[in-house]
């Protein structure tokens, strides 16, 4: 069997494989004995088919498959042996390839068109220079969390004077032009209403410092400004049988609730980071401010990549690519896309491999190896930061390897944990190797940054 590499140009090349009889002829007679001893055809008992009749009746068929398998094997072990850089599969060249007869020929020759990745120079050193951004975790920030903490866990109180924020619950009825109960009017029984988001002010004021047993007279269809389907919801109707319900309803206060959130002491501090880790609101703040950091640092490095991408895509500059052999291996990959979606998506494509290709480089350059455990690792982070998320800080260690190992059964989530992973690792390297400008700014400072 003889291969040879032709470069065509900077972006294109072919690969010729020239393969002979001997080359597959001992892997197609054992696959027909073996096909001989499950053969069952008429006449015969089974195994006992005479290897002339099988190598008659599929010797063809073996034949074409024994081919199919070297070409696959040999050809990309070639690209592997050679080091050829080559970008998506090899794809079979047609004009150049002669016609192929398998019943009648011994010998076969077989052309592939190869797209030839570019060569990019995106290592770095101390000579290259870029920002990094530090996130100031200020008082309010801390005081923020503190009581959105409370908050999250407050209860609900029954009291007896309405303040703003509070919630009611009582009978609402319908009322004539006299204010007296209208007879077959709107009667509501248990209505719970929040008077501090009713959108008409002079309404809303008539529920200020009311009492438990009070009955009041208010216009509903005002308070949400004339709004059918609040209205409707609020009066349990249909949206359609709401338009000539316009006029006073009374409503007496059966229920006043309140929502306080959590005070801030030891309770508050063993549920949000467990018992007796912190014994103090001053160590609790402390925490909370730790944890701000750490969550800042994770935005930073976010940061950091992209400008890392950017600094690094702008140097590399525009990158000549192989275009109608990557469109071809393109088109065969997403058969459900029409030529418009593929010229439309084309240059964003070629970013994106771009990027790709940077990455590559920089994984070789800082030889970054990827473990399970590093993926395992990212999966971990990511559901650290969902529990977060519903204020559970401290979440056990066994917990969280459940949930990220049924996040690692889910292919596509997989293959986003390990281009995380390996980001992490180039932009740790990358942080290590360029000259950084260290700088502090504030959360708003840094969040203008994504808008520009």
């Amino acid at each position: 069997m003889n291969t040879t590499f032709e470069k065509v140009d900077a972006q294109n090349g072919l690969i010729t494989m020239q393969i002979e009889k001997a080359d597959y002829a001992e892997n197609v007679e054992k696959e027909l004995k073996n096909f001989r001893k499950k053969a069952n055809l008429p006449g015969f008992r089974p195994g006992q088919v005479p290897l002339g009749l099988i190598k008659k009746r599929f010797g063809t068929e073996v034949k074409a498959e024994a081919v199919d398998k070297l070409i696959r094997e040999k050809l990309y072990g070639y690209i592997r042996d050679e080091k050829l850089n080559v970008l998506g599969e090899p794809l079979p060249n047609e004009e150049k390839t002669p016609k192929t007869d398998f019943e009648m020929q011994d010998d076969f020759t077989f052309v592939f068109d190869v797209a030839l990745a570019p060569e990019l120079d995106a290592k770095l050193t101390n000579k290259d220079k870029m920002d990094f951004y530090h996130i100031e975790v200020s008082d309010a920030m801390v005081e923020q969390q503190v009581q959105s903490y409370a908050s999250r866990n407050g209860q609900y109180l029954n009291v007896d004077k309405y303040e703003p924020r509070d919630m009611v619950k009582g009978l609402l009825a319908e009322l004539d032009a006299d204010g007296n109960p209208k007879e077959d009017g709107v009667q509501v029984e248990g209505t719970v209403m929040l008077p501090d988001y009713m959108k008409n002010d002079d309404e809303k004021a008539k529920f200020a410092d009311c009492k438990v047993n009070d009955v009041l007279t208010f216009n509903p269809s005002r308070a949400y400004n004339d709004n059918e389907t609040e209205l409707a919801s609020l009066l349990r109707l249909k949206k359609e049988e709401v338009a000539d319900k316009k006029g006073d309803f009374s409503f007496q206060v059966e229920e006043i609730t309140r929502y306080q959130p959590a005070p801030v002491d030891q309770t508050l501090f063993d549920h949000i980071f467990g018992e007796g880790k912190v014994k103090s609101e001053e160590e609790f703040r402390a925490k909370i401010k730790d944890l701000l950091s750490s969550q800042f640092q994770k935005d930073s490095e976010f940061k950091f990549m992209l400008d890392l991408r950017k600094y690094l895509m702008e140097r590399v500059g525009k990158v000549e690519y192989p275009e109608q052999m990557l469109k071809r291996i393109i088109r065969l990959s997403t058969p459900d896309k029409d030529d418009k979606f593929l010229d439309d998506n084309f240059e964003k494509s070629m970013e994106e491999l771009t990027w790709q290709l940077i990455k590559e480089q920089l994984t070789e350059q800082f030889e970054i190896k990827l473990t399970q455990e590093d993926v395992l690792e990212a999966a971990k982070s990511v559901t650290k930061m969902q529990f977060a998320q519903y204020g559970m800080m401290e979440v056990p260690e066994e917990l969280l390897n459940q949930y990220a190992q049924e996040m690692l059964k889910k292919k596509d989530q997989t293959e986003n944990l390990v281009t995380r992973a390996i980001e992490q690792k180039i932009a740790a390297k990358a942080k290590e190797t360029v000259k950084l400008n260290e700088k502090t700014v504030s959360l708003d400072e840094f969040n203008k940054m994504f808008k520009d």
